[in-house]
């Protein structure tokens, strides 16, 4: 119920205030801890960035725990309605969406305000991309985040609860804002390989969620590793082969090389599947937890 309620609520209802929000808070720790960090020698940026994650995650995870053993303390249905509260800020799926349909919109109009507006999803430079290469850019990004913002918290939530959620957010904030090469290199490295551990399952469930009965597993494996990133490859290449269409990387990478060049209609479809993946995801995680609530996974 929980989880239902938390995917209503980011559904019909926006963002909690930045003020109030605890994704907010997470990066002004990270923000200010690392500000120092880079100057650092690589042995030492590398120590100070781990230890400083580590201490970001024990106090997330330790106010979530705590969090967690009040509510526990209410009756069903009040309980259930206060978690929701309190997952639903570590999850952002209809933001994404809507995202993605701002991008597009603002391609219909002109081709510079859609390179402007695909900063928001994007950290590659945008300036001189073509019409197509938004629209590749805008597909990837919706798969990539698809996992990142939904399908990750939620999987945590069901093996570990509030703090699982809590854990994963912080991670994957932290690797937002540190998990780059050049100067990063080595005071984020520690971020990084956490947020590539924590969604090393994660990632694949969203591939095969999106891909679906489209391609066996070896072709989604293959298509998947062409990518730099462990995972990032999974979710993005399960939706260039369920929907035919080539999505690339210029100089990096290019899923589904025989694919189309996706037009208009394809990013329609590309938000129609996603925002299905994303709902069966919710309604499989809700079961999940309802099923080891009751003891039900414990017998197999």
């Amino acid at each position: 119920m929980a989880v239902i309620l938390a995917l209503l609520l980011d559904w019909f209802f926006r963002e909690p205030p930045a003020r109030l929000h605890p994704v907010v808070w997470m990066g002004t720790y990270l923000k200010t801890v690392g500000s120092g960090l880079t100057a650092n020698p690589p042995t030492k940026a590398f120590l100070l960035g781990g230890c400083y994650w580590l201490l970001g995650c024990g106090a997330v995870v330790g106010v979530y725990a705590g969090l967690e053993a009040l509510i526990t303390r209410a009756s069903g249905g009040v309980e259930a309605i206060l978690a929701a509260f309190l997952l639903k800020p570590l999850f952002a799926f209809r933001m994404l969406l809507d995202e993605v349909v701002a991008v597009e919109e603002a391609l219909q109009r002109n081709l510079e305000a859609a390179r402007l507006r695909l900063r928001n999803l994007v950290s590659r430079p945008t300036e001189s991309l073509s019409e197509s290469e938004v629209r590749e850019s805008a597909l990837e990004s919706l798969a990539e985040n698809l996992n990142d913002s939904l399908v990750a918290p939620l999987f945590w939530f069901v093996l570990l609860g509030l703090p699982g959620a809590a854990l994963y957010r912080f991670a994957n904030t932290a690797d937002a804002l540190w998990g780059y090469r050049s100067r990063w290199e080595w005071a984020g490295k520690f971020a990084a390989r956490a947020d590539d551990l924590l969604n090393y399952i994660p990632a694949r469930i969203t591939g095969l969620l999106l891909c679906g009965l489209a391609c066996p597993w070896k072709t989604l494996s293959r298509e998947a590793h062409k990518t730099p990133s462990p995972n990032s490859g999974w979710p993005m290449a399960g939706l260039a082969l369920c929907l035919g269409l080539r999505l690339s990387k210029p100089g990096a990478y290019t899923l589904h090389p025989n694919g189309r060049v996706p037009t208009t209609d394809d990013v329609r479809a590309g938000l129609r599947r996603a925002a299905w993946v994303g709902w069966s995801a919710g309604i499989l995680a809700g079961l999940s937890t309802w099923m080891v609530g009751r003891g039900i996974l414990g017998l197999f």
